[in-house]
């Protein structure tokens, strides 16, 4: 708000000077565009703030899973070391040595279904990897980069294939590729889509865009607004964002890395109320004393990581 504020003081100094080099009518053209770029990259990082949140909650529950399979399986060990020690010492009679064996079974089985709840969601998200993949050519490739971690599937395309030099208006080169990204999107429509626009630190100097800051929203918007308009996409999965210079996976002292930081990512997540059924569902045969006392040694609230 505070620089907002200087712009205005900067603009309304400036308003005798600029009056005398250009009309009044383009001045306040000028004006009324600055104003709405104000509002829309207001809005845009509103959105992006939701957007990073729901991510990284979203790889917050996927890392805690491997962390509670980890647990279970350690808790299991525990337990059989304790059913041995019960059989090889005749002074430990008194153990429930049945109970035991109950409680180390009902454990094996939430943790094959921890397991396998991890295993449909990395499924779902290779079948989405591979289908996409399988559809770009060899010189599309060259330019988009699809992984998955951490059960998000990330895709990388290079400015250079998606926009004109300096600018973010999408080439007409990049239609071809972001139509079969949007056919997979579409295919799968329990995800949703962050696009971030990412740039390399050289300074940008275009009428109406301040910085890589503005450049990298505009053009995760105008994929966006593509995908929306022109395949279909429902724009309530649909997040635009933009990080600047800031988030490099190179170094941009040189040609080359700075090549590979200028890139926009589509990020496709699975929604966290599908995500959270899949962890909380009971394993068969749930409500009888064996899956209590599985339940018993992991508190629901751990599993929800809050």
């Amino acid at each position: 708000m505070k620089r907002i504020w200087i712009y205005g003081v900067a603009i309304m100094l400036a308003l005798p000077f600029t009056q005398g080099c250009v009309s009044n009518k383009k001045y306040q053209s000028l004006q009324t565009e600055y104003n709405e770029m104000q509002t829309r990259e207001q809005e845009l990082n509103k959105r992006y703030q939701e957007a990073q949140q729901k991510l990284s909650s979203t790889t917050t529950r996927v890392s805690g899973l491997e962390d509670q399979i980890a647990s279970e399986r350690a808790n299991v060990k525990a337990l059989q070391d304790a059913l041995d020690k019960c059989l090889a010492s005749s002074n430990q009679g008194n153990v429930n040595i049945s109970k035991l064996v109950d409680e180390i079974n009902a454990s094996n089985r939430y943790i094959q279904h921890l397991v396998n709840a991890k295993n449909r969601s990395d499924s779902l998200n290779m079948v989405l990897t591979n289908r996409l993949t399988r559809s770009l050519s060899r010189e599309e490739m060259r330019d988009v980069d699809v992984q998955v971690l951490k059960g998000v599937v990330y895709i990388s395309l290079s400015d250079n294939m998606l926009y004109k030099s300096g600018s973010y208006e999408i080439s007409e080169r990049a239609g071809e590729t972001l139509s079969k990204i949007a056919k997979i999107i579409m295919d799968y429509k329990d995800y949703d889509v962050l696009v971030e626009g990412n740039t390399d630190n050289v300074p940008i100097s275009k009428p109406n865009i301040r910085n890589n800051w503005d450049l990298s929203v505009l053009r995760g918007s105008s994929v966006v607004q593509a995908l929306q308009n022109e395949y279909g996409v429902d724009p309530r999965r649909l997040t635009a964002a933009g990080r600047g210079e800031y988030n490099t996976i190179a170094d941009n002292a040189t040609e080359s890395g700075r090549a590979r930081n200028r890139r926009t990512q589509i990020i496709i997540t699975p929604k966290l109320d599908q995500f959270m059924e899949l962890i909380d569902k009971a394993p068969e045969g749930g409500g009888n004393d064996q899956d209590s006392a599985a339940a018993s040694t992991v508190p629901a609230d751990t599993l929800r990581m809050q």
